[in-house]
């Protein structure tokens, strides 16, 4: 595998490698693999591609995840690796533990991944299975340590608690009065984080939301 050549395919289709992580014995992933890159979107560049592709024109269900496939499926073909995704029914690969293994990302005050770039807006679209050791040697603190956490107390409804992360109730703002235009600018929760809010356009928040409520 061409390091070189698979970031600029990566790239090319509007994504980027968030994190990495040597495998580990019990990590459901094709024999021979040694590492695990995770993909998500190079925003706001992503956002424009994805907005062109088929997938999103054709108004068939789930545009983005049939998107996600099809790009990475053709990358990891012509590089030699295996696709892995967070979708497409059980057994679900572990996306949130290996993000967690990855040194790039943790788990903020009120328990979503946060990124060290992407802030409370990182999300994973799939991951490369590689059989080549591609662990990053840097190191990163996270940036929920310095920080105020305004995401404690953002959420107009207090969906986010000690105990979780109450759906019902979320849903039932977004799809009412939402006076904080959470379902029109992104969830106000993800835009309190100060890290990351810059990259995300609000057309692509509205159509992450408009998916969320169905």
């Amino acid at each position: 595998m061409n390091r070189v050549a698979l970031d600029d395919d990566i790239k090319a289709e509007g994504l980027s490698i968030l994190g990495d992580l040597p495998v580990s014995p019990s990590d459901p992933v094709p024999e021979g693999t040694r590492s695990i890159l995770m993909l998500g979107p190079d925003e706001p560049n992503f956002w424009k591609i994805f907005k062109d592709s088929r997938e999103y024109k054709d108004k068939k269900p789930d545009p983005l995840d049939r998107w996600s496939k099809r790009i990475i499926d053709n990358i990891a073909k012509k590089n030699n690796c295996a696709p892995l995704y967070p979708f497409g029914g059980e057994p679900y690969k572990p996306f949130y533990s290996w993000a967690l293994r990855s040194g790039t990302v943790w788990s903020s005050p009120v328990h979503l991944a946060v990124h060290k770039d992407r802030g409370l807006f990182v999300s994973f679209r799939g991951a490369l299975a590689v059989q080549e050791n591609q662990k990053s040697e840097d190191t990163f603190e996270s940036p929920c340590a310095k920080c105020p956490a305004p995401c404690l107390t953002a959420c107009p409804v207090d969906a986010f608690t000690e105990t979780g992360y109450d759906v019902l109730k979320c849903k039932s703002h977004i799809s009412d009065l939402d006076s904080n235009n959470c379902k029109s600018l992104g969830c106000r929760t993800r835009r309190s984080c100060p890290v990351g809010a810059d990259f995300r356009e609000f057309e692509q928040s509205a159509f992450h939301m408009e998916n969320f409520l169905r």
